[in-house]
């Protein structure tokens, strides 16, 4: 069996790789058209309902209209399925999008999808990480090794608002 490979790395000057996602009514939306009219962050998380996605939800959640009002879409991304992402915005009330990825193909173009160590198991799994996207759908900001808690209030910073 072959060995996972790493991540490749995406920097900040990077094109953002498209991708297509559903919103909450199931219509097909792509990131770059989302783009085209207001700037993105995108967040990769490991999963639904974890104590630590529910914080990180739970943060952009409280901190949504702040991002609204300077013209910031947030799209949240994860292994779970379109079914696990309706229960987990329906419970947190999460007025935002989640991108359901169960093939690890976004996370993977993204370089976020690799080895990982979890009291000292090894497995391969999703790298907390959010990337902020321009108008013209370049990252202008890079955030590996995330900490969910008040991590919005780190991007809304890096945003020069807040």
């Amino acid at each position: 069996m072959s060995k996972p490979e790493d991540p490749k790395e995406l920097k900040e000057g990077d094109r953002a790789p498209n991708f297509t996602f559903s919103d909450e009514s199931g219509a097909s939306n792509e990131l770059r058209d989302l783009v085209k009219k207001k700037r993105a962050v995108v967040y990769f998380y490991p999963r639904d309902f974890t104590p630590g996605c529910t914080e990180e939800a739970h943060d952009f959640t409280t901190n949504y209209q702040m991002f609204q009002r300077n013209g910031i879409e947030i799209i949240g991304v994860s292994p779970d399925d379109e079914v696990s992402h309706k229960k987990f915005r329906e419970k947190m009330k999460i007025p935002y999008y989640l991108a359901s990825d169960p093939s690890n193909t976004i996370s993977k173009s993204y370089g976020v999808y690799g080895p990982k160590k979890f009291m000292g198991k090894e497995y391969v799994g999703i790298h907390r990480s959010t990337f902020l996207v321009n108008r013209d759908g370049y990252i202008v900001k890079v955030f590996k090794k995330v900490k969910p808690a008040e991590h919005s209030e780190e991007v809304l910073s890096a945003f020069d608002i807040g």
